[in-house]
């Protein structure tokens, strides 16, 4: 059995061709994916966040609005960027939209991608320490945040309050108890992954990682998530950690979606995301629900994951998005024992 869910970039344009053409049509069908989503049973609604992009850029007040509309269904990201992140305006803004939600985020949380403009974190504020990387920034804000959402009071109380307080010392309110065990980090590498772990924080690997070894994607994230888990058992955590994996996944059962991916590639490949960084991106798997079965059995890390996140593509449209996901928990799903 895996857990089901969606991941949305959220991506929109004025273009004539694009369902999606502004900001507001971004924010408002990705708030009626996840009611759909639900509907149709699956198990999650996570967003992608980008800065300076025509994209979603603020997760809060959607996941909140999301969490309004909906019952069941987990709602998270994949990922924010702690590098543009106020660690306590973040813990508050996180513990209001949980407790909308009833307890159902699932935060993904990470060092971020290249992003659209140079440094786009100094716009926001924010500069590495002397002799740190913007990859160790984004980790010490990751830090705190964890921290944070532990629930310790850690501000001294004024001693002649507007409103009364309670004894000790004060924490960021409001407070969602167990949102701490619901905080991924999205892992690039199987070093960052076994951090994340030792963390307690469970684990996000992406339709990309860098590239350790020149093996298929699917091999080394399969090698990432046992090397994830080792460093858990290691570190003593009393829980069973979580892990999800994103795939481009595509049944072909009608000709708009054998017009739409009929001809997508199904082999990764590689190339540089950063400089003198080598990446592996992972394969489009779009083929008849028979053969997707197939195909889909042999992925090493969907197979070792509990949670699978399908990439869609939001701008064609809310239904067309739906058809998608449903097709997956109908026609593929139930052959490979996840449903």
């Amino acid at each position: 059995m895996k857990k089901i869910g969606f991941l949305s970039f959220g991506h929109w344009s004025p273009s004539p061709q694009s369902g999606t053409r502004s900001g507001a049509d971004a924010l408002l069908q990705s708030i009626d994916l996840a009611v759909a989503a639900e509907e149709l049973g699956a198990d999650g609604a996570y967003f992608r966040v980008h800065h300076f992009a025509r994209q979603l850029g603020s997760p809060f007040p959607l996941l909140a609005a999301a969490g309004a509309k909906t019952k069941r269904i987990e709602l998270g990201t994949a990922v924010i960027d702690m590098r543009y992140e106020n660690p306590l305006y973040m813990a508050e803004d996180a513990g209001a939209a949980d407790l909308i939600a009833g307890g159902r985020l699932q935060l993904g949380i990470s060092r971020g991608s290249p992003e659209q403009v140079i440094d786009g974190w100094r716009y926001f504020g924010y500069v590495p320490e002397e002799g740190k990387t913007d990859a160790d920034m984004a980790r010490r804000h990751a830090e705190i945040f964890l921290d944070l959402l532990r629930g310790q009071g850690f501000a001294q109380p004024n001693p002649r309050p507007m409103f009364p307080n309670p004894p000790g010392l004060l924490r960021l309110e409001p407070f969602s108890e167990g949102l701490r065990e619901r905080i991924w980090w999205g892992a690039a590498t199987n070093a960052t992954a076994e951090w994340a772990a030792k963390l307690g924080m469970n684990l996000q690997s992406s339709t990309l990682k860098f590239d350790e070894s020149g093996e298929p994607l699917h091999i080394q994230q399969a090698e990432q998530i046992r090397a994830y888990r080792a460093a858990w058992k290691e570190a003593g955590h009393t829980r069973e950690p979580r892990v999800s994996v994103s795939r481009s996944i595509f049944a072909l059962v009608n000709d708009m979606d054998r017009a739409y991916f009929g001809g997508s590639e199904g082999e990764d490949h590689f190339g540089y995301i950063e400089p003198e960084k080598r990446a592996v991106f992972g394969r489009t798997y779009a083929a008849e629900p028979d053969v997707l079965v197939e195909q889909l059995r042999q992925d090493q890390a969907i197979a070792e994951a509990d949670t699978l996140l399908l990439t869609v593509p939001n701008q064609l449209g809310v239904a067309y998005n739906a058809h998608v996901i449903e097709a997956i928990l109908k026609h593929v799903a139930p052959a490979l024992g996840w449903r």
